[in-house]
């Protein structure tokens, strides 16, 4: 039986959340998108929470609230998404990227600084860095923070990866190091919306730039209007918006996910910690790194091969074993549109060398221990297949 890289796990009692939204006046814009909000605010210790239709839509809007735009640069990391890099494009911005440190596989905060001098001395210092907390461990962002307060950047956290986190003790969310956080409640995330994203914020005025921008820029706010409506139904348009919004009827099945998340996060940090342990004696491969400072959320269980052995080979025993590993990410500046632009190979050695060394196990609420026995077997039948020297011709 196939075993998948991830799946989503539905309960009842989601299903009946997202049965009763159904069979209530509002579909769209009712109580259970600011039920939501209140609840990812309450869980981060952030103060405001601005629910959106997917993260990709999340990260475009902190982009705009930030006032990105032509002329000016965003950075984040090849080892992520598209997206990531996207949002900035959406704005007009110049994109680039900074390499990954090879322990954490996260944006490297050294790779940072020495950017930021050159670019400082050149006159083209970024507006906006998005890093990115890669399969559920955060970035360094009291050191990023620091960064930004040295050189004058803000700072959009691409946490799609990490809800339920923490960093120093403290959830990911709460954007005390950055101005907005993102998250993402795609399927395959720690929890579902069925499709659905968040940005998270401590600052009021970026809030309300957010719920502007997530519909259509139009407003009744009073503070916002330009002169006095003529009655209870008009409305003014005060800024160029997009059609962001989150349905309730996403919003409940997020919200019924909400009061499952901490049985996921520790199903999956205890299948994280049974991998460790089965492959902790495997010569040939090097398992994820742990942060002493934070407790990751498992998005990912992330494996990197000895050089010796051929990962492409790897992946298709896997796959006839009915293993369904995953490899992330290519690296974004090795995308043809990217490479339009001017990246080429070897511009991120530490990217470029992590995706050709690593795929994902499968990690997610659902996987038995039998199955995770399965897919560490298949593994090192796979390896061990290698490791014994040439295949003869």
């Amino acid at each position: 039986m196939w075993v998948p890289y991830g799946r989503q796990s539905i309960s009842e009692a989601d299903i009946a959340a997202v049965t009763a939204v159904l069979r209530s006046p509002l579909l769209t814009q009712g109580p259970v998108v600011p039920r939501f909000e209140a609840a990812l605010a309450e869980l981060t210790g952030s103060r405001h929470a601005v629910a959106a239709n997917s993260a990709t839509s999340a990260l475009h809007m902190a982009c705009l609230a930030l006032d990105l735009g032509p002329g000016d640069a965003l950075w984040t990391t090849p080892n992520t998404f598209v997206a990531s890099a996207n949002a900035g494009l959406y704005c007009g911005a110049r994109v680039d990227f900074v390499d990954i440190d090879p322990k954490t596989y996260l944006l490297d905060p050294d790779r940072l600084e020495e950017k930021l001098v050159r670019a400082q001395r050149d006159g083209c210092l970024p507006k906006i860095v998005v890093p990115v907390h890669f399969a559920g461990q955060a970035c360094d962002m009291a050191r990023i923070a620091a960064l930004g307060r040295r050189f004058g950047f803000r700072i959009i956290e691409d946490a799609s990866h990490a809800v339920g986190a923490t960093y120093q003790g403290r959830p990911v969310g709460d954007s005390r190091y950055s101005d907005i956080t993102v998250f993402s409640f795609h399927p395959v995330k720690i929890i579902t919306s069925g499709e659905g994203g968040a940005a998270l914020t401590n600052d009021p005025a970026l809030d309300s730039r957010l719920r502007l921008l997530r519909s259509h820029g139009v407003t009744k706010d009073e503070a916002l209007l330009t002169r006095p409506l003529d009655g209870p139904w008009a409305y003014e348009q005060v800024a160029l918006g997009y059609n962001y919004r989150m349905t309730d009827i996403h919003a409940a099945l997020g919200l019924s996910q909400l009061d499952r998340l901490p049985d996921f996060l520790a199903r999956r940090r205890a299948l994280a910690r049974r991998y460790d342990t089965l492959l902790a004696a495997s010569p040939h491969v090097t398992l994820p790194f742990r942060a002493p400072d934070q407790d990751s959320s498992w998005h990912l269980y992330i494996v990197r091969l000895a050089p010796q052995i051929d990962r492409a080979r790897v992946y298709a025993a896997m796959v006839a074993a009915e293993i369904g590993v995953q490899v992330l990410y290519i690296p974004v500046h090795t995308q043809p549109y990217y490479r339009a632009m001017g990246f080429r190979d070897g511009d991120f050695p530490e990217a470029e060398a992590f995706y050709a060394a690593t795929f994902t196990l499968p990690i997610f609420p659902d996987l038995t221990e039998a199955d995770q026995d399965r897919v560490v077997a298949a593994l090192g039948a796979a390896i061990a297949a290698q490791a014994a020297g040439p295949v003869s011709p």
